[in-house]
C-alpha cells in the first residue's frame, strides 16, 4: 500500500478549512431560517422543599385548584351514585328469569306471587 505524501494531506486540510457551509447551505431541506426559540430556562433546580413550600410558610392555592377539587370530587360522586341504579343487563340475570318464566309456564315451579 503506498504512503500517502504529507503535502497531499496538507492541501485536503486546507481545502476542507476553507470550505465553510453556509447557514442555508447547513439547513438544505428547510424552506424557514433558522429561529431561536427560546423561552428562558426551563430547568427549575430543586429546592429540597415539598411542592417549593418552605416549612412554616402558608401554601397559597391557585385559582384552579377548588373548582377543580369540587368538580372532579362532585363529579366522581354522581358517577358512584349512577352505578348504583344501574340496571342489571348481564346474561345470567336474563337467563336465570328466562328460565323461571318457562318452568311457571309448565306447571313445575309454583309462582312466588300466588302464595
Amino acid at each position: 500500500m503506498p504512503a500517502v505524501r504529507p503535502s497531499t494531506v496538507m492541501r485536503a486540510t486546507r481545502a476542507l478549512q476553507q470550505q465553510q457551509p453556509s447557514a442555508a447551505a447547513a439547513r438544505q431541506f428547510s424552506a424557514t431560517p433558522r429561529a431561536s426559540s427560546s423561552h428562558g430556562p426551563q430547568y427549575d433546580p430543586p429546592t429540597g422543599w415539598l411542592f417549593g413550600v418552605k416549612p412554616g410558610e402558608k401554601y397559597q392555592k391557585e385559582g384552579w385548584e377548588t373548582p377543580f377539587f369540587y368538580g372532579f370530587c362532585g363529579s366522581l360522586l354522581v358517577a358512584a351514585i349512577a352505578y348504583g341504579f344501574k340496571p342489571d343487563t348481564s346474561i345470567q340475570t336474563w337467563a336465570l328469569e328466562e328460565a323461571r318464566r318457562r318452568l311457571e309456564a309448565e306447571g313445575i315451579l309454583e309462582d312466588p306471587e300466588k302464595k
